[in-house]
């Protein structure tokens, strides 16, 4: 069965949703220019409902010490997703700072864009493939933008990967169909607006994900 991550929630309605769909990751994000933005106080009070019955991860942007520090001391997630232009060495301390596991995204428009997946081997829990924004763009993800999920076939890559971009509740399966993810991230997929996650389209996509 595809595992599926339900990324920026920001209420308890929809983290409930996600949760009861059976979501294995629930994403916080902790970076000021999302609409999905959530403080670390905050993601905590919230995502604290989740322990146990979810994996937690805090998506961060070329974060500081100090920034890494605080989510690991407030939010205590399981993973720091890193969403910028972080080197593995970079992850390496943001894993020693915190304590977590890390996930590194991949902007993904070209076969030229996959050579540094070897650069993470042993250093990421997870890749995750996500479509490389458009020029300008002042989000790193989370623009309902997708890449031609063809270049994910014949790939050798670590075993625990995800797929990000552009997925909805409609086109879900065909993604997995095409690429062969064994996990699945969606943001901006199911929400009714920008920043605003929406219960049925949630539950609509992790029945299609379990589907998969």
């Amino acid at each position: 069965m595809t595992l599926t991550k339900i990324c920026g929630l920001t209420t308890p309605d929809t983290l409930d949703a996600a949760l009861e769909g059976g979501a294995a990751f629930v994403g916080a994000v902790v970076f000021p220019k999302s609409p999905r933005h959530i403080p670390p106080l905050h993601a905590a009070t919230l995502f604290d409902r989740a322990r146990g019955k979810a994996k937690i991860v805090a998506v961060l942007v070329d974060p500081d010490d100090a920034l890494l520090s605080e989510v690991a001391l407030i939010l205590r997630p399981d993973l720091i997703q890193l969403h910028g232009h972080e080197t593995p060495a970079r992850a390496a301390e943001a894993r020693r700072l915190t304590g977590a596991g890390i996930i590194k995204a991949l902007s993904i428009r070209d076969e030229a864009d996959f050579a540094s997946v070897a650069d993470w081997t042993g250093v990421a829990d997870h890749l995750l493939f996500d479509a490389r924004p458009p020029k300008g763009a002042d989000l790193p993800g989370g623009v309902g933008a997708s890449f031609d999920w063809r270049l994910m076939q014949n790939r050798a890559l670590p075993a625990n990967w995800f797929l990000a971009g552009g997925l909805d509740p409609q086109n879900v399966s065909e993604a997995v169909r095409i690429s062969g993810a064994p996990m699945v991230d969606v943001s901006s997929g199911v929400e009714s607006a920008p920043g605003v996650k929406d219960r049925a389209l949630i539950k609509a996509f992790l029945d299609a994900a379990s589907r998969s």
